[in-house]
C-alpha cells in the first residue's frame, strides 16, 4: 500500500550523505527507572550504560508511550501515540502498512536500515506456529522488512536472555532458571529469530548470551555501512523480560543474592556490556555523529511485595506503580541521548521526553517536513538538544485501557476509570506521586481533565 512518503519533502540536499547523522534507537523490555547503577542501584553493575548517559544528555524525566511493550514500540518508529495505529496493548493488533515508519522514511533518504532484536509490532510467518502469534488463523503478518528495514535479526517476542531458543523441561518458574547446563534435557522454546528473506535462523547456531548475538549482527550492520553510508539502527534487547537468564560469569557477579536477583541483574549487566562494545566500535569508526537513543518500553514487571505469586526484581525505585500502570513507575524509564557530534558530556535535563519525540526530532535534524495528513503526537527535542528551550512545546497525553494521564509542565493528571475520577501531582515536588492535590488546585485540574479528554476523543483511527 502506497505509504504517503511523497509528503515527505526534502527541504535541504545539500549536504552530502555521510554528513547525515546516524541514527541508533536502543531499547531494553521491562528495565524499570531504578535499574541502572547511575539512578543509585545498590547492586545493580552498569558501568557502560553509566558512562553512554554521563558522556551525553541524560533524560531524568523520560517516558515510554505505554506502561506495555507494543505500543511504546510502535511510537518509537512513527511518532503516533499507538491508539492511532491500532496497537493498543501487547499482542494486539500489528503495524499496519498505511503506517509510515521511520526506517522507509529515513530509507528514502539514503540510509541503510537494520533491526536486531524483539519487534512485537506483527508475526513473522503465517505458515508456522511461532511464538505469541506466528501461524494462528487471524493474519497479523507484519515483520520488519515489510516496514523499511533492508537487514533483520528479530524475534516477535520474547526469549529466554540466555540460550534464547532453550527452556529446560519442565521448567516450572516461568519468570527465571539458572542457566542450562550441558546434560540437562531441554525443548526448543518456539520463538525464532528471523532475517529479511523471511527464513527462520538455526536455533543451533543460538547458544550463550542472547543479547550478544543481537550486537554481533548490530556491530556487523556498523562494519558494513559506517563512515560508507549513513544509517539507522534498531537494537531492541529483551533483557530483562522474563524468563531471566543469566550465563554463569554473569551470575557470578551477584554472588550471595538469590538466584532470582543474580539471572535478572546478571542479563542487565550482558546488556551493559554489549552497549560497552556498541560504543567502542561507534568511537573506533570515528562515528562520532551518530544520534544514539536509549530507553525501556515501560515499567518493571511483577508486584514488588517480596511474597506475592508474581513477585518482580526490577525497581522503579521510589516512583508509584510499575508495568502496566500510567502512574510514574509503569512509564518513566531510564532515557538518554548520545551525540558526540553534538552534545557535550555532562548534560541532564528535567523536561518531559517521550518515545513518541523519536520521529519528529529526526525530521528535524534532517530538515524534513511532516505530512499534516499523518498526525504527530511526539515533539522535536532538537531545541532541548541546542540548549533553546528546556520547555515542552505542547502536553504529553497517555491512554491504555481505561487509564488516561495527561503532563503539562510539572503537573499530571491522572484517571484510572476512563475518565470518570483525577487526581493531580506536582512531579518536580513529587515525583513518587505521594500526594494527590486536586483539592487545591481545581482550576488547574479542570483545564487539565478537559484537554485531556479533548485529546483522548480525537485518538481512535477506525
Amino acid at each position: 500500500m502506497f505509504k504517503l512518503l511523497t509528503t515527505f519533502l526534502c527541504l535541504s540536499l545539500t549536504a552530502s550523505a555521510l554528513e547525515k547523522p546516524n541514527i541508533i534507537l536502543v531499547m531494553t523490555d521491562d528495565q524499570g527507572w531504578g535499574d541502572v547503577s547511575y539512578h543509585g542501584h545498590p547492586h545493580l553493575k552498569t558501568p557502560n550504560i553509566d558512562a553512554l548517559a554521563a558522556e551525553g544528555m541524560k533524560l531524568e524525566r523520560f517516558y515510554a508511550q505505554s506502561a506495555v511493550c507494543s505500543p511504546t514500540r510502535g511510537s518509537a518508529l512513527t511518532g503516533r501515540h499507538p491508539d492511532r495505529y491500532g496497537i493498543y496493548y501487547a499482542n494486539v493488533g500489528h503495524m499496519l502498512d498505511k503506517e509510515l515508519t521511520l526506517a522507509e522514511l529515513l530509507k528514502e533518504q539514503g540510509y541503510a536500515t537494520g533491526h536486531f532484536g524483539k519487534w512485537h509490532l506483527g508475526t513473522m510467518t503465517n505458515e508456522i506456529k511461532d511464538a505469541n502469534r506466528g501461524g494462528v488463523k487471524k493474519d497479523e503478518f507484519s515483520p520488519p522488512w515489510k516496514h523499511g528495514f533492508e537487514r533483520c535479526f528479530s524475534t516477535e517476542s520474547k526469549v529466554p536472555t540466555w540460550d534464547p531458543m532453550l527452556v529446560r523441561k519442565q521448567q516450572k518458574d516461568k519468570r527465571f532458571w539458572n542457566a542450562i547446563r550441558e546434560g540437562e534435557e531441554t525443548e526448543f522454546y518456539n520463538t525464532r529469530y528471523w532475517t529479511e528473506d523471511g527464513k527462520p535462523v538455526d536455533p543451533a547456531s543460538l547458544r550463550g548470551c542472547d543479547s550478544k548475538h543481537i550486537m554481533d549482527h548490530a556491530l556487523q550492520f556498523v562494519d558494513e555501512h559506517g563512515g560508507k553510508k549513513p544509517f539507522f539502527m534498531v537494537i531492541w534487547f529483551h533483557a530483562p523480560h522474563w524468563p531471566v537468564v543469566a550465563g554463569p560469569e554473569y551470575a557470578a557477579m551477584y554472588e550471595g543474592h538469590s538466584d532470582f536477583e543474580k539471572n535478572y541483574w546478571g542479563c542487565i549487566t550482558a546488556v551493559d556490556d554489549q552497549m560497552g562494545r556498541l560504543k567502542k566500535a561507534l568511537a573506533d569508526k570515528g562515528l562520532a555523529n551518530t544520534m544514539l537513543f536509549y530507553a525501556s518500553d515501560n515499567g518493571p514487571e511483577g508486584n514488588a511485595a517480596p511474597k506475592a505469586k508474581n513477585h518482580g526484581i526490577g525497581t522503579a525505585k521510589d516512583l508509584s506503580g510499575r508495568k502496566r500502570s500510567l502512574k510514574e513507575g509503569g512509564i518513566r524509564v531510564p532515557g538518554f541521548l548520545y551525540w558526540p557530534a553534538k552534545i557535550k558530556p555532562g548534560q541532564v535535563s528535567q523536561m518531559a521526553t517521550c518515545t513518541s519525540d523519536y520521529f519528529p526530532t529526526v525530521v528535524d535534524v534532517l530538515d524534513l517536513n511532516p505530512s499534516p495528513q499523518q498526525p504527530i503526537d511526539g515533539v522535536s527535542l532538537l531545541p532541548l538538544i541546542e540548549g533553546k528551550t528546556e520547555q515542552r512545546t505542547s502536553p504529553l497525553g497517555f491512554a491504555i485501557q481505561k487509564q488516561i494521564a495527561w503532563m503539562d509542565g510539572q503537573w499530571k493528571a491522572y484517571s484510572p476509570d476512563g475518565g470518570k475520577s483525577w487526581s493531580l501531582y506536582d512531579l518536580i515536588k513529587d515525583p513518587s506521586e505521594s500526594t494527590d492535590l486536586s483539592k487545591q488546585h481545581p482550576e488547574k485540574l479542570l483545564s487539565m481533565k478537559e484537554q485531556a479528554m479533548r485529546w483522548k476523543s480525537g485518538l481512535r483511527n477506525p
